[in-house]
């Protein structure tokens, strides 16, 4: 009942979006449908484990052993609350952006979360790759024509590595689908294949599904996609990027490649361990060296996923509990980075660091929403981050998985101290010293923008504080999968 809700209720409004000719009004209407989610999945939060309403299981397509299989657990609802909470604080933020045809690009926006949603809600693995597929359409066209100068060869890098990502998964869950006991695509029937393939098979089946959900995440070397995207994007397309939609591959790892070939996860598992770290390494650097905020921002999701990744191949209960906090810290914290980027670029006309300064003097309102998000961002204690990140990096140094867990632990860390010096050094440059001729004459931000800002601090201090019901929420999905994953 309630996923089935999460799913139709964005995918019907954002149909009938494109059918309403004005702006207002189908501005309106995406920001009534997105709280309407809001509120089915708190209905979900609230309700108890193991209750109907959590789940559906109905006849979809017979003749290939598919069936229209949602649920709610503690994976999935952490995520449908990430994306359920992002979509109106997106819609406010950026209330007064203007786009030509305004109902088809929130009509997008609407299909896209309804994409996302059933990505995380799926227990069917071809019901799961329809979702996948449905999330990322509207994507392309939502960057292609509302993006930036460059955008048709971005969205067009964007579409060749998100196509053969897809092609491969495809690949690889119909050859599992064949090697079924009863030819079925239900999560249960792939999860059973784990002591029955043999490591040989495991190993390139891990391949193939892992391809398409590291593009996604990205991790390098397959991230070259990303900062292009995100700098040539709508601002709102960039957050739902970067806030959720990067989820996907974490959470595809999680739910439909580790537990159904544990031992190529292992086989592997120090291999992509050492493209994680790699990564992470890379993208805190080149992110010390832009200048545009948009890029910086990008190169710093970089390495934030990569350190969940890392975690996630550690095979450890903290490590993956911290993964599934993280992915909701996260998202929040990402979301209000771009807010603040768009509320600059709105005023200024640009994204360059050295064309602002003192902007703190003009906006101590936005000043002080931003230093608390960025501080967040680098995991100061008492934030939310502080928490995933403790998690992440205890499961990484005490992980039974790999013999180089300390070097990975010890080469992670380093991208902690460098992400606190870019993203301290974008803060002096462009909040503090002297204003110039173009941040002279800066406005502080209108009240939407605090309201949407203010629910983000208040849930990083809340989470940093008082972790435990996000503990709770993931201990018994965190466990489950960990079991799934044991290849013994």
């Amino acid at each position: 009942m309630i996923p089935v809700l999460l799913i139709v209720i964005p995918l019907v409004t954002g149909l009938i979006g494109f059918l309403l000719k004005n702006e207002k009004t189908a501005r309106g209407w995406a920001l009534l449908s997105s709280l309407a989610t809001l509120v089915v999945v708190l209905w979900g939060v609230g309700v108890a484990k193991g209750s109907s309403l959590l789940h559906a299981n109905v006849e979809w397509l017979p003749d290939l052993g598919s069936r229209f299989a949602v649920g709610l657990d503690g994976l999935s609802l952490i995520l449908s609350l990430l994306t359920a909470l992002s979509f109106p604080l997106i819609f406010i933020a950026t209330w007064r952006d203007q786009y030509k045809r305004a109902w088809n690009f929130y009509a997008l926006m609407l299909l896209s979360q309804a994409g996302l949603l059933g990505v995380f809600l799926a227990t069917d693995a071809l019901l799961f790759y329809f979702f996948w597929e449905l999330a990322l359409i509207p994507v392309y066209f939502l960057c292609s024509q509302w993006g930036g100068e460059r955008r048709i060869a971005a969205t067009f890098k964007f579409f060749v590595y998100t196509f053969l990502g897809s092609l491969l998964m495809l690949v690889g869950l119909i050859w599992l689908y064949f090697h079924t006991a009863d030819h079925s695509f239900s999560m249960e029937s792939f999860y059973a294949l784990r002591g029955k393939l043999s490591g040989s098979d495991q190993t390139w089946v891990f391949w193939l599904l892992f391809t398409a959900f590291a593009i996604k995440m990205p991790i390098w070397p397959l991230h070259t996609w990303q900062p292009d995207t995100y700098e040539q994007s709508p601002t709102a397309t960039t957050m739902v990027l970067s806030a959720i939609m990067v989820k996907m591959g974490l959470f595809g790892v999680i739910r439909w490649l580790a537990p159904v070939v544990p031992i190529g996860t292992w086989a592997w598992g120090d291999t992509v361990s050492t493209a994680c770290v790699i990564g992470m390494i890379y993208a805190s650097l080149v992110a010390m060296k832009q200048d545009d905020l948009k890029r910086l921002i990008a190169y710093s999701s970089i390495a934030h996923v990569g350190l969940m990744c890392l975690a996630i191949f550690a095979t450890d209960l903290t490590g993956m509990q911290g993964v599934m906090i993280q992915m909701f810290n996260h998202g929040i914290n990402i979301l209000g980075m771009w807010i603040v980027v768009d509320l600059i670029e709105r005023q200024f006309g640009t994204r360059k660091i050295s064309e602002l300064g003192g902007l703190a003097q003009k906006a101590p309102g936005l000043a002080i929403l931003l230093v608390i998000v960025a501080l967040a961002n680098v995991a100061l204690p008492l934030t939310n981050a502080f928490i995933g990140e403790f998690l992440l990096f205890s499961g990484v140094f005490t992980s039974a998985a790999t013999q180089y867990n300390v070097v990975f632990t010890v080469v992670a860390g380093l991208s902690i101290i460098l992400g606190a010096i870019y993203t301290l050094n974008m803060i002096q440059r462009v909040f503090y010293g002297k204003t110039n001729a173009l941040t002279e004459r800066a406005v502080d931000i209108a009240f939407n923008e605090k309201v949407v800002l203010g629910v983000i601090v208040v849930l990083i201090l809340f989470i940093g504080v008082y972790p435990k019901p996000m503990l709770d929420l993931t201990k018994d999905a965190a466990d489950f999968i960990l079991t799934k994953m044991s290849y013994k």
